[in-house]
């Protein structure tokens, strides 16, 4: 059985996938960032001195990385609407986006917390910094460039789970896409674009990724040009 294909018809809604892509990428931006944020204050909790924050914030991350994504996503857009509290689908979709986010970012963060040598942050308080600056340049910044690769992959993930909000009518790329093809009877040319335009917003978001990293990280390109000149 042959099969012809027809992007002409599908490629006429050009406009609705445009605005799908766009959706995608309000969502991703904003979950991309808080989530870090979140995740950060996370694995800074789980290596706490307090038994009580540091179990807290385990549990958290146990009970979001051990549930599905779209579990999570019914849960906020219906549970919030039970409690009374009326959210849009992108409000709900966004939040299931950080607070699933901020869990894997936590063990990514924890473990390039973990990495750095004690000997280091006694150092630090040996020459009079405070806590809180001893945080920031010898544990936060350090762990984070550590883990800097690990983050750019679990960022460029939540772009690509952000698909699964479209089960609560949020209009982003993939609800597009099974707009389209309901309006065109042609669901094979529609998803064949959709994950070519998947597929180059991944990769735009991990050159702009790369490129955060090349002016955030300038001690390590130094230290690489330095070990170059050798």
């Amino acid at each position: 059985m042959s099969y012809e294909f027809d992007f002409a018809s599908v490629l006429a809604s050009w406009p609705q996938f445009l605005e799908g892509a766009w959706m995608t990428i309000m969502l991703s931006f904003p979950a991309t960032v808080i989530g870090f944020v979140g995740g950060t204050l996370l694995a800074i909790g789980r290596r706490s001195d307090q038994r009580w924050l540091a179990k807290a914030c385990g549990a958290y991350v146990e009970v979001l990385r051990n549930t599905p994504l779209l579990v999570q996503v019914f849960l906020v857009f219906f549970g919030l609407a039970s409690l009374g509290w009326k959210v849009s689908a992108f409000s709900a979709a966004l939040l299931s986006l950080v607070i699933n986010v901020a869990a894997y970012s936590c063990e990514i963060m924890r473990a390039g917390m973990d990495s750095i040598h004690k000997g280091q942050i006694e150092a630090a308080e040996c020459l009079g910094l405070t806590r809180l600056q001893v945080y920031w340049h010898v544990v936060l910044r350090p762990a984070m460039e550590k883990v800097y690769p690990a983050l750019t992959s679990q960022f460029v993930l939540l772009m690509l789970a952000s698909s699964i909000t479209s089960q609560i009518s949020v209009e982003e790329l993939t609800a597009a896409a099974a707009r389209v093809q309901s309006d065109t009877f042609r669901p094979f040319e529609a998803y064949i674009l959709v994950a070519v335009a998947y597929l180059i917003l991944s990769l735009l978001m991990r050159l702009g990724l790369w490129l955060f990293g090349q002016i955030v990280f300038t001690r390590k390109r130094k230290l690489g040009a330095s070990g170059g000149l050798r």
